[in-house]
């Protein structure tokens, strides 16, 4: 009998009409799990394909996309920008030219130093070492407000004890003394304020800190590359996919992973927005540990990055 009650109250309850409300939650909820597992059945499957080739294939795969062969040019050429470093005091160019001594760290553009270079700013892994040392070099050098209004200029830090700047050795005068000396690059305030702007949200894996903060090699680098390009009157969108070629030859493993982790959410390398691939959430160090964790998965990639000496 008891049975029998509570079959009839459960037959009278599920006979009442729904209230509209609810079911338009109900309807949500459904559409929701819905969706969910669509998503996750279809980045389970990427993840297999991806999983499922050869090793050798990825990777090879991969770097056709982030590091290609022919490596990266951008529109702007070097001109007289190393010989006025050079003049400067901000490269000695006995000494560069020792370090750079081979072509497989780019002595074939060692040109550069001379001045009238009519070599555009290109990047490959061959020359991405003296690539990355005359940017430094332009960069902690060249008259800015980034330098002169930004965090390097935090009373309680000791300028002389950044990366960036005590790291540098390859010039004939002291880093602090060069440090934001010499206008190499005619940029007006608003040119100035323009790279201050894309420097605060450009981030690189060695370190939190944004290009707008440049206490390392990379840091500085990129943000003589953000001066050059803004005089010459580049795009922002330009600039910031130029900056991200340039970054992922610094920091190679790095932006392979990246590229494996776009590519189980469906999205290919090239289809990235560069200015999203470059903020905290993905370029900073944080940001590019979170993402290696999410490919780990991934037979083919070994961990390593850019170091921040010379």
């Amino acid at each position: 009998m008891l049975l029998r009650n509570k079959l009839r109250s459960l037959a009278k309850t599920l006979s009442k009409p729904i209230p509209l409300y609810m079911a338009i939650i109900l309807a949500l909820n459904v559409g929701l799990l819905f969706a969910i597992s669509e998503y996750l059945v279809l980045r389970k499957t990427i993840f297999e394909n991806l999983s499922s080739q050869n090793p050798e294939e990825l990777v090879q795969s991969l770097k056709s996309s982030v590091l290609s062969s022919r490596g990266y040019t951008t529109s702007i050429f070097w001109g007289d920008i190393g010989r006025e470093l050079v003049e400067a005091g901000a490269i000695d160019e006995v000494e560069f030219k020792n370090l750079i001594n081979s072509p497989t760290d780019g002595s074939e553009d060692l040109d550069i130093l001379e001045g009238g270079s009519a070599k555009a700013i290109s990047i490959n892994e061959n020359n991405s070492r003296l690539v990355l040392n005359i940017l430094w070099a332009l960069g902690l050098t060249q008259k800015s407000k980034v330098l002169d209004e930004g965090p390097m200029k935090n009373e309680n830090y000791d300028l002389g004890n950044f990366s960036s700047t005590g790291g540098w050795t390859l010039g004939k005068k002291d880093a602090v003394e060069l440090y934001s000396s010499q206008n190499l690059v005619e940029l007006n305030d608003f040119q100035q304020d323009l790279v201050q702007k894309i420097a605060e949200t450009v981030y690189r894996p060695c370190c939190d800190n944004h290009t707008a903060f440049p206490d390392c090699n990379h840091g500085m680098a990129a943000l003589g590359l953000i001066e050059l390009e803004v005089a010459a009157g580049v795009s922002e969108e330009q600039i910031y996919k130029d900056l991200l070629a340039f970054n992922s030859f610094w920091f190679s493993q790095t932006y392979l992973e990246m590229a494996a982790y776009f590519s189980q959410q469906g999205e290919d390398w090239g289809d990235v927005d560069p200015k999203v691939a470059l903020s905290y959430d993905y370029s900073s160090s944080s940001g590019a540990q979170k993402i290696s964790a999410e490919v780990q998965g991934l037979t083919g990639l070994d961990s390593g990055g850019g170091g921040c000496g010379i």
